[in-house]
């Protein structure tokens, strides 16, 4: 059996009443992508949150890489491998495609107090973050500002800053988010060649690139994973057509 990458064990969160994770437990294999999907309010942004690190949970274990990372910061798991992409892009829009993947190889080095000046003449950090562009397809565009960048080219500029991270593993909130549908087509034919470096624990509404791309697809509703399998198995499962899919939109 393949050890995971990712691994959560037993994750609780709640906000007064609310169940947001309740007793959630996944994992995240080398090789594939996962993803994660249910109704709005199931509790998916959530759990991505606790994941990164971003939000502490009331109980239970994020494992990444071997290792027990409950007590890590964002940034901790960030330089360990776990690279991610927002639902709300957090691009620093006044600034160009370059500086904003520099941004991020700062980051992966750990010089958070070095002078930005110096870090665009530094020729390591340079070629890190034109080796990301160019493994998305966004070289030609360095020296653009970032606000001026259709929103599909945003989602793959979030890609390529989290690639400075040399990733073991990615967290994808929603990439597909208010992309055309050649946008879409686009990226899900880079995310499928990317799962082969580094996994993917996907979160996204758009179906048809969910059932495209995912090895396997876990179910989120009120908080609870309420399934867990291949594609086939998500689409023919009564539970999950009731709960979110719906009989023609699984048909």
């Amino acid at each position: 059996m393949t050890d995971s990458i990712l691994r959560v064990d037993n994750i609780c969160k709640s906000f007064g009443a609310l169940k947001a994770s309740d007793s959630i437990t996944l994992d995240l294999k080398p090789g594939e992508i996962h993803a994660l999907i249910g109704p709005n309010g199931a509790g998916k942004s959530t759990l991505i949150k606790q994941i990164a690190g971003g939000l502490k949970p009331d109980s239970g274990k994020v494992f990444f890489d071997g290792r027990d990372v409950s007590q890590h910061s964002t940034a901790r798991r960030a330089r360990a491998g776990l690279g991610r992409t927002f639902q709300i892009s957090a691009l620093a829009m006044d600034f160009t495609v370059l500086e904003n993947v520099v941004l991020g190889a700062v980051g992966q080095s750990g010089s958070w107090f070095r002078f930005f000046r110096d870090a665009m003449k530094d020729t390591r950090l340079l070629e890190r973050a034109y080796k990301a562009l160019d493994r998305v397809e966004l070289r030609d565009l360095a020296h653009v500002r970032t606000s001026e960048l259709s929103h599909g080219r945003r989602r793959q500029l979030e890609v390529a800053v989290a690639l400075t991270l040399s990733p073991k593993a990615f967290l994808m909130d929603e990439p597909m988010a208010g992309m055309g549908a050649e946008g879409s087509q686009a990226l899900t034919g880079f995310l499928e060649a990317l799962k082969t470096e580094a996994p993917i624990l996907l979160v996204e509404h758009d179906m048809d690139a969910v059932f495209a791309l995912a090895d396997r697809i876990s179910v989120l509703v009120y908080g609870k994973i309420i399934a867990t399998g291949s594609v086939d198995e998500i689409r023919t499962n009564p539970e999950v057509k009731l709960a979110y899919l719906g009989e023609e939109d699984a048909a």
